[in-house]
């Protein structure tokens, strides 16, 4: 391992790092009950994606025979068998505490997962009963002998694998059964009254895949089920597209992902601890997996289901976070008629607006901008870029509704939004028969900015309004992902915006901006020339000082520029939620670098990019996060805050995440994290921002 190799961390080590954040959050006795759980289901949810991705990358490699090592010195097989070894203790602990400590808590709290053993009769008469009319009608087993081939198991599905006889001499026969998981509760509430003396605040479930087991030999005729077991595989669903030899894009996504669905090569296999050995062999057999990868669980597998116990309706066992304001100058809305279309466009002809959702309300501000854009007859034009949008969008509503009224509506769809592509192929297909002009980017890179641009006719004269965001245009994920947004009329970010439209459609090659970072052509360059100016600022004695917010910090050109501030006296505070390859705090190398991690109720989502420049401050928010694939395989826009009030706002907003001991997570000098001792006086960001955010 060379000596450079010792400042990186891997990315994929730090990833999992960051999921282990995840998971000790969900064990931490501060929180409520129903919050526990959804970092439970959280954690598990994004170990499924971290297979199916970036694991089944790293398998392929290694079955290819690439052995080319990572910036941190490990080759994919190296890294791997970390992964492994990681993944496995961590999933043991989730396991031992849901079964030791998690379902000790439901159950004080009156909420039972029941064994089907555990039932009376009349528990299970009523259960069995159930499982005739409601769970019956769904299952096909299909049995594995000569004529019937091993059956394809589908990513994700939770299976039942069954050894039968029919009690003769015929040889035993295999059967494999999908569990309807998708068209049935994978939790069955018991009714209350089938519960004998019990307090109606109990809940009491049983779980599907228990109930199939326990009525298995209804399932075949004049046969026996001799053993039976739970198993679940997870498959490559990363998507190949040959975007440079497509003549229909569209088409061209739509093909890639019916092979997804077919499913790729198995990258893990879940069975349960006690799966008899005859049945593990057929499984490792048939689908062809190497014991590394196969995890043998103590509990439910696919505990992400447990997020369905969060709708529960006990709010006694949540916390109870009444955010979500009308931003303070846009309290008109509150007020005015809906017919008022000039005052959204008047208050920002007076000011800018930076938003903060879900401190502000999404659906009073982004989307009420969206929506009066749709109705005014002063509005000659919509654009906008989407990314990820919600299921009943709100926007989309709105961009029909402004087509039919007659405007010039242009909507990027990016069909590359991994696991949303199906998703936005729909909605472009949508909106497109809605008459609306949809275009699919530049080919070769994903379109991941959050920009949308209205064209307003003022006095004879055009006059540009635009929001320039964070996160998606998603009404669900703005209720809790933190995100922030620019409203403004700046006539130069506008006229970007326009020349970026425009080269998004294909009617431009991309110019130089006026005030716009847009990521591939000139946002690496720009970011780059600011921490040098820093950097020279300390060499001069001058004031120095980054302050970044953001979701992960993985290109290696950047940490490289960051070791040298830090080496050359510059003060360097790190906010970073998710992977980060760059170790602070190490002597001669990092020593004026602090990372922090917030892992809280609400993720993480905002960049932000602050430099002092000598008490003249630089501030910028934008979609980007510091990785090589937002900063050269994207298309990124990060807008500079010049407004002194919003610089203020922003600055302050740093400050009290940096002062946070509740939800924030030190980096220490090896790698690893520690969480804040709580105190007395904690300082709790997400919680102090519900009440502080507007008196910043």
């Amino acid at each position: 391992m060379n000596n450079e190799a010792n400042n990186f961390i891997n990315r994929e080590l730090s990833w999992i790092e960051f999921n282990k954040r995840v998971l000790l959050t969900g064990m931490e006795k501060d929180y409520k009950l129903l919050d526990k759980i959804k970092f439970f289901s959280i954690f598990s949810n994004n170990l499924d994606e971290f297979f199916m991705v970036r694991v089944a990358s790293l398998k392929a490699q290694v079955e290819a025979g690439i052995s080319k090592k990572s910036i941190d010195g490990l080759s994919p097989k190296e890294q791997l068998e970390k992964i492994n070894k990681e993944v496995k203790n961590l999933t043991m602990l989730q396991e031992n505490y849901f079964n030791n400590e998690l379902n000790n808590e439901l159950n004080n709290e009156g909420i039972f997962i029941k064994k089907y053993q555990e039932l009376n009769e009349n528990q299970k008469n009523w259960c069995n009963n159930f499982f005739i009319s409601s769970i019956f009608p769904l299952l096909t087993p299909l049995v594995v002998d000569p004529a019937h081939p091993f059956p394809f198991i589908s990513n994700l599905s939770l299976n039942l694998a069954a050894i039968i006889t029919d009690g003769g001499e015929s040889k035993n026969q295999f059967v494999r059964v999908k569990i309807p998981t998708k068209n049935i509760n994978r939790f069955i509430q018991i009714p209350n009254e089938i519960i004998a003396n019990n307090n109606h605040k109990n809940t009491f479930f049983i779980t599907v895949e228990d109930l199939i087991g326990n009525n298995i030999n209804t399932l075949f005729n004049g046969m026996e089920c001799i053993n039976y077991s739970f198993f679940r595989v997870t498959r490559d669903a990363d998507l190949e597209l040959k975007e440079l030899e497509a003549d229909d894009l569209l088409l061209a996504v739509e093909q890639s992902l019916q092979k997804r669905r077919l499913g790729g090569d198995v990258v893990r296999l879940e069975v349960k601890e006690d799966i008899p050995k005859n049945i593990l062999k057929l499984l490792i057999d048939s689908i062809e997996i190497s014991q590394e990868y196969i995890y043998f669980s103590k509990s439910l597998l696919a505990l992400d289901d447990l997020n369905f116990l969060t709708n529960i309706n006990r709010d006694d066992l949540k916390q109870n976070l009444l955010i979500g304001k009308t931003h303070p100058s846009l309290k008109f809305l509150d007020s005015h008629s809906n017919k008022n279309f000039n005052s959204i466009f008047k208050i920002l002809r007076k000011q800018n607006i930076l938003l903060h959702h879900p401190y502000d309300i999404f659906k009073t501000s982004v989307e009420e901008f969206i929506n009066r854009a749709a109705d005014d007859p002063l509005v000659m034009a919509i654009k906008i870029t989407l990314y990820r949008v919600s299921k009943d969008s709100p926007i989309i509503a709105a961009l029909m509704r402004a087509a039919e009224n007659g405007k010039e509506v242009m909507t990027l769809v990016e069909l590359k939004a991994r696991f949303d592509e199906d998703k936005n192929i729909q909605w472009a297909k949508q909106l497109e028969q809605a008459g609306i002009h949809v275009v699919y980017g530049i080919i070769g890179f994903k379109t991941h900015t959050k920009i949308c641009l209205i064209v307003r006719k003022e006095k004879g004269r055009l006059r540009n309004y635009f929001h320039i965001g964070t996160g998606n245009y998603n009404s669900n994920t703005s209720r809790f992902y933190t995100d922030l947004g620019l409203l403004s009329t700046d006539p130069e970010i506008a006229s970007d915006l326009i020349e970026l439209f425009n080269y998004l459609s294909g009617f431009s090659k991309q110019k130089p901006f006026q005030k716009l970072l847009v990521a591939p052509s000139s946002l690496r360059e720009k970011f780059i020339y600011l921490i040098k100016r820093e950097i020279k600022n300390s060499e001069q004695g001058e004031k120095a000082e980054i302050i970044a917010k953001m979701n992960s910090l993985v290109d290696p050109e950047i940490i490289r520029l960051l070791y040298l501030a830090s080496d050359k006296g510059v003060k360097i505070n790190l906010i970073i939620r998710g992977i980060c390859c760059l170790y602070p705090q190490r002597k001669n190398i990092s020593e004026n670098i602090t990372v922090i991690s917030i892992i809280g109720h609400f993720l993480e989502h905002s960049r932000i990019f602050w430099f002092s420049n000598n008490d003249n401050p630089e501030v910028f928010i934008g979609s980007a996060d510091w990785m090589r694939r937002n900063l050269d395989r994207r298309i990124e826009a990060i807008t500079p805050i010049e407004d002194l009030k919003l610089k203020s706002q922003i600055y302050n907003l740093l400050q009290t995440y940096m002062k946070d001991n509740y939800f924030s997570w030190i980096m220490k000098q090896d790698g690893s994290y520690e969480k804040q001792s709580f105190d007395a006086n904690n300082n709790r960001s997400q919680i102090d921002i519900i009440e502080k955010w507007h008196n910043y």
